[in-house]
């Protein structure tokens, strides 16, 4: 990574590790670790594994489709690039819980503007929508949110609009460096986190 992933996450600061970009890393080593942990401490393996978004590269590493170091220089990259797709303070995100998905959804058309991306960006349980895009949309959607009956509508403390259109430069990146990377049939049934589909 060219830098020292533990030293930052045991000193900080909190700003830099906040910052997508170091979080991504910072996340899969955790969770890998969680994983080695517990394949040192247990013999059952899970029948299938599943992870939503950066989550999903764990499901991969864990049930050995991709080595470490490759998902952790895959997701550096992908926070890289998500970093970049916006600048600073420019796009955001906010739950939504107590509103129908299609409320959510119109709620978003009706407060962006023309040339504003807000959208719902994940559909987390039955009654909790997260919205990304413009950050000026987002805040113009909170109030009509809780205008409309829901029960809590609220700033998510991301630096970046994941899981939008605005991510699609990022996207497009990351693609590039996907297809250089070797993925192997994983040892344990992985479901994606876009269709629930176990790909093999």
């Amino acid at each position: 990574l060219s830098y020292d992933l533990w030293e930052l996450v045991q000193s900080g600061p909190a700003e830099k590790l906040d910052m997508t970009m170091y979080t991504q890393p910072a996340l899969l080593a955790a969770s890998y670790a969680i994983w080695r942990i517990l394949r040192k401490n247990q013999t059952a393996l899970p029948k299938m594994m599943a992870g939503h978004s950066l989550g999903e590269y764990t499901a991969l590493v864990c049930a050995n489709a991709i080595d470490y170091a490759d998902a952790l220089r895959l997701v550096a990259a992908r926070g890289q690039f998500m970093q970049e797709a916006v600048l600073p303070g420019a796009g955001a995100m906010a739950a939504i819980i107590g509103l129908e998905n299609q409320s959510v959804a119109d709620l978003c058309k009706e407060v962006a503007l023309s040339e504003e991306v807000l959208t719902p960006a994940n559909f987390n349980s039955i009654g909790q929508v997260v919205i990304a895009g413009h950050k000026e949309a987002v805040l113009r959607a909170l109030p009509l949110a809780k205008e409309r009956g829901a029960k809590m509508a609220i700033l998510i403390p991301v630096s970046v609009p994941s899981h939008c259109a605005l991510m699609r430069e990022a996207a497009e990146r990351l693609a590039e460096l996907l297809v250089t990377t070797k993925i192997r049939v994983p040892e344990i049934t992985v479901l994606s986190n876009v269709d629930v589909t176990a790909y093999e």
